[in-house]
């Protein structure tokens, strides 16, 4: 579970658990029982997508979302950098790859028709030294892999005309890559759903799965027990996550980073956001216990940048050099719930599946979702739809 956070810039210089579940589950709330035809557990962005494509495509079929927060997009959703990818980075093949670069064409397509604000705004991928140059070139030839649109190497001198304030070697140009607020999206999502007859039910916190002649979703007060272990840099191959960013945001901000290092609990987004049985939880994991060996120098360089400012703005001046310590401030954090093998390796795609034993014809788990899901969220949906008519015998129009 990387925690996440970002530097705020001011002046002058430029675990979501989503699962599908079919055949009258019923949900007990406060005394009263609903049934449902479909139920999505979690709702993030993904899951109101989800939610919505039912609804939309089996008109006939009860479908709810079930949030364990008092509103949707509490978490991953809203606290997040706001970009919107255009699929540079992932493995050519991989359903990170597909699912980004088609999911670009529809967020695009339903923000325009939603009316929602977007900006267009294009990213740059720099190079500030010679040694970052093979890698940008083989990040250049993995987007033309995955069809990410239009994107193109720029030599150094022609940087300004992007961004005035950046220096680099070389750099790629995405004129696709935009900005958005995920968390309006999510409402809106939310809100399709309700015009489309589904319900979206708060302040419902799922404890378990029971199966007995239909499939129940129970609530109790205690926290969700299902465990998920959890301007940009050239990334290094050799190391979990992206380099740094320089992202817009709506509001005018520029957010700065991020570091990533662990959080102490599965939505703590601060030092002293600790929880003691989920904290033992993800230290005791052999994989992560693996990672922390493989990148120990690393991890210890993110904590102290992300405890000194002035370390981290050091950094950053390599890409904007008029950048002064005087110009930032502390930013939003976010949790990234990230799958992670044994061996001590963050799992690179998307990944579903239906499980094992009795309750696999019945329920259908995201179980690794971590970015560019929002972007990738509305293809995401289409794609674990037409899974779960295949998994649970759907019929269009039923």
């Amino acid at each position: 579970m990387p925690y996440k956070s970002f530097l705020r810039f001011h002046g002058n210089v430029k675990p979501v658990w989503s699962g599908i579940q079919q055949a009258a589950s019923s949900s007990k709330i406060d005394g009263f029982k609903y049934k449902f035809d479909i139920v999505v557990v979690g709702g993030g962005i993904v899951g109101c997508a989800t939610a919505r494509e039912v609804a939309e495509r089996y008109p006939k079929l009860k479908v709810a979302v079930v949030e364990k927060e008092d509103q949707v997009a509490v978490h991953q959703s809203s606290r997040n950098s706001g970009v919107i990818h255009a699929g540079i980075y992932y493995t050519p093949g991989s359903l990170k790859a597909k699912l980004c670069v088609h999911g670009l064409r529809l967020v695009y397509d339903y923000l325009d028709k939603k009316r929602l604000p977007y900006k267009k705004c294009g990213k740059l991928i720099v190079a500030v030294e010679h040694s970052e140059l093979p890698r940008l070139q083989l990040l250049y030839e993995r987007g033309k892999q995955n069809g990410t649109p239009d994107i193109k190497i720029v030599d150094g001198s022609d940087i300004p005309t992007y961004e005035p304030y950046c220096k680099g070697l070389k750099a790629i140009w995405s004129p696709h890559t935009g900005i958005v607020d995920w968390a309006v999206v999510t409402k809106q999502l939310s809100k399709d759903l309700i015009e489309s007859g589904g319900q979206v039910i708060t302040n419902f916190c799922v404890d378990k799965f029971e199966l007995n002649e239909q499939l129940s979703v129970s609530k109790s007060s205690d926290a969700f027990p299902l465990s998920l272990f959890s301007r940009d840099q050239v990334p290094h191959p050799g190391l979990p996550f992206l380099g740094v960013h320089f992202s817009s945001r709506m509001n005018g901000d520029v957010l700065l980073g991020p570091n990533a290092v662990l959080a102490f609990r599965r939505e703590g987004y601060g030092y002293l956001d600790f929880k003691i049985n989920e904290f033992f939880e993800t230290v005791g994991y052999r994989g992560l216990q693996k990672l922390a060996v493989k990148h120990f120098a690393y991890g210890l360089s993110e904590f102290y940048r992300s405890i000194f400012i002035r370390v981290q703005v050091k950094q950053l001046q390599r890409y904007i050099p008029s950048l002064s310590y005087s110009d930032v401030t502390r930013g939003l954090t976010g949790v990234r719930a990230q799958a992670l093998d044994r061996e001590g390796s963050l799992v690179d795609d998307f990944v579903f599946d239906c499980g094992s034993g009795d309750l696999s014809r019945r329920i259908l788990h995201t179980r690794n979702a971590p970015s560019p899901a929002a972007t990738s969220s509305l293809s995401i949906a289409k794609l674990i739809v037409d899974k779960a008519a295949e998994v649970f015998c759907l019929q269009n129009g039923k």
